[in-house]
């Protein structure tokens, strides 16, 4: 009976063993993932520049985007608030690395698909960034100015890839560059190319628990010279409220598209800046 007893308490003995050493390495495998760097940016945009975040699958965000007239306008136009534009979004995550959305914008009434991709994440072990490629197509369709008399259909389409860069430094200071690629079926200006060559760059720095500075500039590189657009210089704030971030920011660029933000219309050195906001909803 000894012997029985005995061997009774060595299977235990063993089982025990076994069930700590797997215990053992799910916590290891717990700790592995936990070495992929989260949170680099709270919102998939910066401000006006798409940020490396993607959706996390089937999550699916209705966003709503507003950018007023300019504030040089003054108390007569309560500093641009009597004129808004607004963007509608719908954006779905079909897995953890593909994140598609489909948007409408009231600036000239543009339609745009887009479409961001995650090649890779940044690991405090192992990779030192977080790359996405990201795509857009958006379709105007305003009705041109009369003065464009050859103006048809296929003018309407802009096309515009990014890759997107980032690295998150510590637990308040986020960068990210952006190599941008756009491509305009009609320009306004006889001297400005249709294929046109840009690069971001765009940072969050942490202000508090709920709060971040954001800013994103992009420079153009092949602007013609007699170009009435300027390069978007946009700053913004990020509000975490239970979960979700509201966006405040200001810009000197009133589109708010992916393929039209770059040619801002507006001018900091002369106050014609845009306020604006976006407000999601993720279900």
């Amino acid at each position: 009976m000894k012997k029985y007893s005995l061997f009774l308490l060595l299977l235990i003995a063993s089982l025990s063993l076994h069930a700590q050493n797997d215990l053992l390495d799910e916590i290891d495998g717990e700790l592995e993932v936990s070495s992929e760097v989260s949170s680099v940016f709270k919102g998939l945009k910066i401000v006006n520049l798409e940020s490396t975040k993607t959706a996390a699958k089937g999550d699916f965000y209705f966003i709503i985007s507003h950018r007023f007239g300019s504030v040089k306008g003054g108390i007569k136009e309560l500093f641009g608030l009597d004129q808004s534009n607004i963007r509608f979004s719908f954006l779905y995550g079909f897995t953890d690395w593909f994140t598609a959305a489909l948007s409408r914008s009231s600036f000239e009434k543009t339609y745009d698909g887009t479409a961001k991709i995650k090649l890779a994440t940044q690991d405090s072990e192992g990779f030192p960034v977080s790359i996405a490629a990201f795509g857009a197509v958006a379709y105007k369709t305003a009705d041109p100015d009369i003065a464009y008399v050859h103006y048809e259909d296929i003018h309407r389409l802009n096309y515009l890839a990014e890759l997107l860069i980032s690295r998150k430094f510590n637990e308040n200071l986020s960068l990210e560059v952006a190599p941008i690629f756009l491509h305009e079926n009609f320009v306004v200006e006889d001297t400005q190319d249709n294929s046109q060559y840009a690069a971001a760059l765009g940072g969050r720095y942490k202000l508090t628990k709920r709060l971040s500075l954001n800013v994103d500039y992009v420079y153009h590189f092949n602007r013609a010279e007699a170009s009435s657009f300027n390069n978007p210089l946009s700053i913004g704030f990020d509000i975490e409220t239970g979960g979700h971030v509201f966006q405040v920011h200001f810009s000197n660029s009133q589109q708010m598209n992916d393929a039209g933000f770059i040619n801002a219309n507006g001018d900091w050195s002369e106050g014609d800046i845009f306020f604006g906001f976006n407000l999601s909803r993720v279900f």
